[in-house]
């Protein structure tokens, strides 16, 4: 998005009323942001892409009805233009995966310092990917605290990308033309040679890894 010649159009999705007043004073206070929508609930952010045409939607991740993680993906389904910043409590390892996976590319504590938060802004307004030094420290000790994995065979690489698309094990069966129970088992044996824990943290390392 070109944000060169005019101020980044901010929505905020928090179900709290004072914290996302606080975020209105300290978003509009910067001469480079506009905050154009606001709202409490995910299902609410999402009607409102539309009608108030934002570059980035600031949200939390704990949402009453949709949470988050769910409306991110959301978004990047209709709406691929428009980054995801997740400002949220939660430092969890599940959680920043998981936002990485949802297509955000930005995530911040509620924390961290008000300059961090301009800088996530910024940062995916620009399409750069952004994470508070906190959450990027624990995502690195994740990372790095993990043995090498294990190679993944030609129908492995075609079940992860799948995975990685959102796809259920019934259409990817359909799609490789395989049986659900053959998916399974290859899901199973994808997750033990990436050590990961599910398909999404599966999805991440592989990217990480330039598998996919």
């Amino acid at each position: 998005m070109d944000t060169t010649h005019r101020p980044i159009r901010l929505q905020l999705v928090e179900d709290h009323d004072l914290t996302r007043f606080g975020l209105r004073m300290l978003l509009s206070a910067q001469p480079d942001f506009q905050v154009v929508a606001e709202a409490r609930t995910a299902e609410e952010g999402l009607e409102g892409l539309a009608r108030f045409e934002p570059d980035v939607v600031l949200m939390d991740i704990n949402l009453p009805g949709m949470d988050g993680i769910q409306a991110a993906q959301e978004v990047r389904r209709v709406r691929p233009d428009v980054q995801v910043v997740m400002f949220t409590a939660s430092n969890r390892r599940d959680q920043l995966f998981a936002a990485l996976a949802s297509g955000a590319v930005a995530y911040c504590l509620k924390s961290a310092p008000p300059d961090v938060m301009f800088q996530a802004v910024r940062s995916a307004a620009s399409g750069a990917v952004f994470f508070d030094p906190e959450s990027a420290r624990h995502l690195l000790h994740t990372v790095q605290g993990s043995a090498p994995l294990s190679p993944l065979t030609e129908r492995d690489m075609a079940i992860l990308r799948l995975v990685a698309d959102g796809n259920a094990n019934r259409d990817i069966a359909a799609a490789l033309g395989v049986s659900v129970g053959l998916v399974k088992k290859h899901i199973g044996d994808i997750l033990e040679k990436l050590q990961a824990t599910d398909r999404t943290q599966a999805a991440i390392k592989a990217f990480r890894a330039g598998l996919i």
